[in-house]
């Protein structure tokens, strides 16, 4: 499927969300999303439109999900959404695992409901070597390793000096986990 002038889909409209959707703009790219929250200065900057979550997956060629896992976002995608889509539509998830009903999007898959996925999220991580969804020619899969850039890597690891330096010198590490 050609992305140049396609429809794109962004569930979850966050600063990541936001990087996807002005790089889709340079393939003059369609852009719809479904946020909690409308990015009004987004809309007006750069042409997105809101629309709400059955409206993008009726419309849209790519729907990708970034989408944080939340209590309102766990199985948000299911047979029901996956049955809204266009036939030609590519599913793309690269958020949490536990927003999509798996089983139901090996189905939509399977039966060509949906014309292919991208996933580098699972439910269950590791991903099963035997999992049904790796078993799909349209079903192409990629480790979550979006961190493993040489350049954030070692910006990881100066956080990490900087946080051991700091408790040696009895102050608080800034990025403190509770």
């Amino acid at each position: 499927m050609d992305l140049y002038r396609a429809k794109l889909g962004i569930i979850g409209m966050g600063r990541i969300g936001e990087a996807v959707a002005r790089r889709a703009r340079g393939f003059d790219m369609d852009v719809l999303y479904h946020n909690r929250t409308r990015r009004h200065e987004s809309e007006s900057m750069y042409g997105f439109v809101y629309a709400e979550l059955d409206e993008l997956l009726e419309q849209s060629d790519f729907v990708v999900v970034l989408a944080p896992l939340t209590e309102e976002t766990r199985g948000m995608l299911g047979a029901e959404q996956f049955a809204k889509m266009k036939s030609t539509a590519i599913f793309i998830n690269v958020a949490r695992g536990e927003i999509v009903d798996e089983a139901a999007l090996y189905e939509a898959l399977n039966e060509q409901r949906i014309w292919a996925a991208g996933l580098d999220v699972f439910a269950k991580e590791p991903v099963a070597m035997d999992h049904p969804l790796l078993t799909l020619p349209n079903v192409t899969t990629l480790p979550h390793i979006g961190s493993a850039s040489i350049k954030t890597r070692l910006a990881m690891m100066a956080l990490n000096r900087e946080a051991i330096i700091n408790v040696l010198d009895g102050d608080e590490p800034k990025n403190r986990l509770t």
